[in-house]
């Protein structure tokens, strides 16, 4: 309990609150100071000098940048930064935007008005407390002086010494009590208001779907190489023929350029601080994806109907994606086995399936239930285009089938 009580003084921001309610009162004493005066004020000059400023308060609350001023000193001032002995990196929680609106207008001026008022009571405590520190210091010292609120009006003796710290201790907490409560008060009042936390929301959301857009990329494009890479490898060391050896090797470094390209456009992305992934390859170059395929030992049925070049950029790059995913799957699991591809451009539609025959009795590893992180990031891509995509058994082979609309 006593090192509770006393853990207020070693905090950083306990000072710089109470400096902070302590400024609040500059214009109430400015005030005071013109009308009714400070010499020997009554309570009734007191109550005056926290009346009058008031109108001048809430006149300044409706410039806009008041709002910005008064939450970059709450949050230097009333909450622990890295430069406080508790600091935290957390968000206190407290706008420096400008007042869009009539409510921050409102809520600023509440802010204002209880920092004035919290201010000037806390200054008068401030300077009862410490008056009667240095008058107990003085009758410590055998300098005779009022004692209030102590029941002797008058007196000296050492033993007063003891109790100089009361009041500096009993200053400390209040103002401790009092700093907690305005920074409490400073998130509800100068928090962000609904429209700033819909824009954060909104920027936060942008970057996640950014995020998820680069790793996908990265999946897609460094998942499909490794495996067209790793199969091809596997069939030259078997086929044991060095023509087929310098076929299937001239084919990896191909797959292997064409990745470092497509690796270059997402970390110009990061380097860039993030964005729509440009120059992306679309469906009109699906045939670089079956050759790719064909040189790891797949036989392909392509069949193409309808024009690519009228399918929309968006829809084309993502179907573009997902047929590379498609291709890597059946690579990855059943090995370069026979594949069938079908590609429809229809009036409103583009229609999408690939099919090949299931290595064994069980499933495609990774494909059923949508446990595999491809055919999710398939689905995920056809939700977002409005469309769908389903992938499962069809009697003895693996088909997955995508419809997009145009």
């Amino acid at each position: 309990m006593p090192g509770l009580l006393l853990q207020p003084l070693t905090r950083a921001v306990t000072y710089t609150r109470w400096l902070h309610l302590l400024v609040g009162v500059i214009v109430p004493l400015v005030c005071g100071a013109v009308y009714p005066g400070l010499s020997d004020p009554s309570p009734r000059d007191w109550l005056l000098i926290a009346v009058l400023p008031l109108p001048l308060v809430l006149a300044a609350a409706l410039v806009p940048s008041i709002r910005r001023a008064e939450g970059l000193q709450a949050r230097l001032m009333l909450f622990p930064g890295p430069h406080a002995r508790t600091g935290s990196d957390e968000d206190p929680g407290v706008s420096t935007a400008p007042a869009a609106s009539w409510s921050d207008r409102a809520r600023t001026g509440v802010w204002l008005v209880l920092r004035l008022e919290t201010g000037l009571a806390l200054t008068l405590v401030t300077n009862t407390l410490l008056a009667l520190a240095l008058t107990l210091t003085g009758a410590a010292a055998g300098e005779p002086g009022r004692i209030f609120p102590l029941p002797y009006t008058t007196g000296t003796s050492p033993w007063y010494a003891l109790l100089v710290p009361v009041p500096v201790l009993v200053l400390v907490l209040v103002s401790a009590g009092a700093g907690a409560l305005m920074a409490r008060a400073a998130r509800r009042l100068l928090g962000p208001s609904v429209k700033e936390r819909l824009t954060a929301l909104e920027r936060r959301t942008e970057r996640l779907l950014e995020r998820n857009q680069i790793a996908r990329e990265l999946h897609d494009t460094l998942g499909h190489a490794l495996t067209l890479a790793v199969v091809q490898a596997g069939a030259a060391r078997t086929a044991g023929d060095p023509a087929f050896t310098d076929r299937a090797l001239e084919a990896i470094e191909e797959t292997g350029r064409a990745a470092l390209e497509d690796l270059d456009r997402v970390l110009l992305v990061l380097r860039d601080g993030g964005g729509p992934v440009a120059a992306r390859p679309a469906l009109d170059e699906a045939a670089r994806l079956l050759d790719s395929a064909r040189s790891s030992g797949a036989r392909i049925d392509a069949e193409v109907t309808g024009a690519l070049d009228r399918v929309p950029g968006p829809v084309s790059r993502e179907a573009y994606r997902m047929l590379q995913e498609a291709l890597t799957n059946v690579l990855r699991h059943a090995g370069p086995v026979p594949i069938g591809v079908r590609i429809a451009v229809e009036a409103a539609r583009l229609r999408l399936e690939v099919r090949n025959p299931l290595p064994g009795p069980e499933p495609v590893a990774g494909s059923g239930g949508g446990g595999g992180r491809g055919l999710r990031g398939i689905r995920e891509r056809a939700t977002l285009l409005g469309g769908e995509a389903g992938a499962g058994r069809q009697g003895g082979d693996w088909l997955l089938h995508v419809d997009l609309p145009l």
